[in-house]
């Protein structure tokens, strides 16, 4: 398989940071697991997806580099990685879903959607606090030469302020329900 491949089958394009790549692996992995998805294909969908997400982190350090790099992480993985890979994804399909959410790949990419809907919350309000703090302090320091700052600008950016903080609170809304419904099982 060529790393094109891999990167296709996790849904992103070639290139993509680890935070990309275990983002879109657990999202994957809660389509195609064969406890939610009864599909015939999803469990090998699920077996390719895990083996591409385990080979993606594995040598993601190696394919940053140079193409020399690359081959020798392709070969390395086709001869010592890709069987225990794959029965490891055999495995992850034939546990039940509950089950597979407990293990380490599974957890790390939560902790990492939670880290960047925190990150994210944050930058909505420094946004929104910037933009009120800057407008008002340009209107008292008004600079010689300059017009003063425009409403519509401000607006805009208080607007768009408020856009990110709605949409970042909306989603660790979910994120702490999920964590709680994971808390109670």
């Amino acid at each position: 398989m060529k790393l094109a491949d891999y990167y296709e089958i996790l849904g992103l394009q070639t290139g993509s940071s680890v935070d990309e790549i275990k983002k879109a692996y657990r999202k994957k992995a809660r389509l195609y697991h064969p406890d939610i998805n009864p599909a015939p294909e999803a469990k090998d969908l699920f077996i390719c997806i895990t083996e591409a997400y385990e080979f993606l982190i594995a040598n993601f350090d190696k394919l940053q580099t140079d193409e020399e790099a690359y081959r020798q992480a392709i070969d390395d993985w086709r001869k010592y990685r890709q069987k225990r890979s794959r029965q490891k994804a055999k495995v992850y399909a034939r546990a039940s879903y509950s089950t597979f959410t407990n293990t380490k790949f599974y957890q790390t990419s939560r902790i990492l959607d939670g880290t960047t809907i925190i990150i994210s919350f944050i930058v909505a309000i420094m946004v929104l606090v910037y933009s009120i703090y800057g407008y008002f302090f340009r209107l008292s320091h008004p600079i010689p030469g300059i017009k003063k700052p425009t409403v519509f600008a401000f607006l805009m950016f208080l607007t768009l302020g408020m856009i990110f903080c709605a949409v970042s609170f909306i989603y660790l809304k979910a994120y702490i329900e999920t964590s709680k419904k994971r808390k109670k099982k």
